[in-house]
């Protein structure tokens, strides 16, 4: 089996391959399901959303951000922290952004909210550079979004998590491997729709 590194090294370097056409295609369809995908968890306008900005070839989430807050939910992006901990921000059409100085990210400048913000979304977008059948994520390597799995899952408050990929991102089951500090997800949503994983764990 390939480890979490070379299968992160051969994502980044597929991705590279995408030309702007097929990121701003990609970008309008993840809007589309992703919307759908947060009116089935919270039919209720008015939800909040844990999102994040996809920057470079990462899979584009201005427009799924953008088709939330049309759809009336309120949006939190994260900034790194150190000690691998994120905190949160609400976004606006207005909020500017800058480079984050722990990670490869841009950050949403405002007013900073602790995690525990989270435990009370509807559902979270989570970045990832692959995911199995069985629900394995693989992100970018810096922990944050684990962590910030386990502490949910600790005081049992977290809800529903769907990982953002590329079609060719979504690989087989067992490819994989998972560790103890792992946090799967049930959920994928790729440009051709919604696609629910075998495993994970049990969500509110």
């Amino acid at each position: 089996m390939a480890t979490k590194e070379d299968i992160r090294s051969s994502r980044r370097l597929h991705r590279r391959t995408l030309t702007p056409e097929h990121l701003a295609s990609a970008g309008e369809s993840l809007a589309q399901h992703g919307t759908a995908w947060a009116a089935s968890v919270s039919p209720d306008a008015g939800a909040t959303f844990a999102v994040y900005l996809g920057v470079a070839f990462e899979p584009p989430t201005i427009p799924l951000i953008t088709s939330l807050h049309k759809a009336g939910h309120r949006v939190l992006l994260p900034v790194c922290e150190p000690g691998r901990l994120l905190s949160w921000v609400y976004w606006t059409p207005e909020t500017a952004f800058v480079r984050s100085p722990y990670a490869p990210i841009d950050e949403p400048e405002g007013e900073r909210l602790e995690s525990s913000v989270i435990a009370g979304t509807a559902g979270i977008f989570m970045p990832a550079t692959a995911v199995d059948r069985d629900g394995n994520r693989i992100g970018q390597g810096g922990g944050y979004y684990d962590r910030l799995l386990q502490g949910l899952d600790a005081s049992g408050g977290r809800p529903p998590t769907i990982a953002v990929v590329f079609d060719d991102d979504l690989l087989p089951s067992g490819s994989i491997p998972a560790e103890a500090f792992d946090r799967p997800v049930r959920q994928a949503l790729t440009p051709s729709g919604v696609v629910h994983l075998h495993e994970g764990p049990e969500e509110n």
